[in-house]
C-alpha cells in the first residue's frame, strides 16, 4: 500500500514538472487569444494513470503561476485542466478518440471568459472560442493521441503499478 502511494504521487510530481517545463519552453505560444500550449498534450496521460490528474492541475497551476498569468487565469485555467484531466480518465476504458474531448471541451469554455474578463481581451468570445478549441484539438487532440500511441507499447513500464 505505502509503495503504491509513493508510485502515485512521484508520477504526479513527474507528470507536473513536465508539464511546467514543456509550458515555460514553449510560453511565446502557451498563452493568450490565439494560442497552443503544447503541454496540454499531456491531459491524455489521465488513460494511463489516475496520478496524471493532479499532476496535471499543479503542473497547469504552476506553469500558469512562472508565465506570469493574471489570478483567475491561475484559478480557472488551472480548474478546466483539471476537470478536463478528470474526464478524459472517466473515458480512459473508451474509446481513445474520446479521450482529448474533455479538455478541449473545458478550455473552449473556460479560457475565452479568463482572457475577456480577466486580461481584458476586446476580440468576441466565440472568435476566442475558435481559436482556443483551434489550438487545443492542436496540443490535445493530435499531439495527445500521437503521445498516446506512442507511450502505449510502453505503458506497462513508465507507469508500472499505476
Amino acid at each position: 500500500m505505502k509503495n503504491k502511494n509513493i508510485t502515485y504521487m512521484t508520477q504526479a510530481a513527474m507528470i507536473a514538472a513536465i508539464y511546467v517545463v514543456i509550458t515555460y519552453v514553449g510560453a511565446a505560444f502557451s498563452f493568450g487569444e490565439v494560442q497552443v500550449r503544447i503541454s496540454e498534450a499531456l491531459t491524455i496521460l489521465p488513460i494511463f494513470t489516475p496520478a496524471a490528474v493532479p499532476g496535471l492541475f499543479v503542473g497547469c497551476l504552476i506553469g500558469n503561476i512562472l508565465g506570469g498569468a493574471i489570478l483567475p487565469d491561475i484559478i480557472f485555467g488551472s480548474l478546466a485542466t483539471l476537470i478536463g484531466a478528470f474526464f478524459t480518465w472517466k473515458l480512459r476504458n473508451q474509446n481513445r478518440i474520446l479521450a482529448p474531448l474533455p479538455p478541449i471541451i473545458a478550455n473552449i469554455i473556460v479560457v475565452p471568459f479568463v482572457l475577456r474578463y480577466g486580461y481584458g481581451a476586446t476580440l468576441p468570445i466565440p472568435f476566442m472560442m475558435l481559436t482556443v478549441g483551434i489550438g487545443e484539438v492542436i496540443s490535445c487532440g493530435i499531439l495527445g493521441l500521437i503521445l498516446a500511441y506512442a507511450l502505449d507499447k510502453y505503458k506497462h513500464i513508465v507507469f508500472q503499478n499505476a
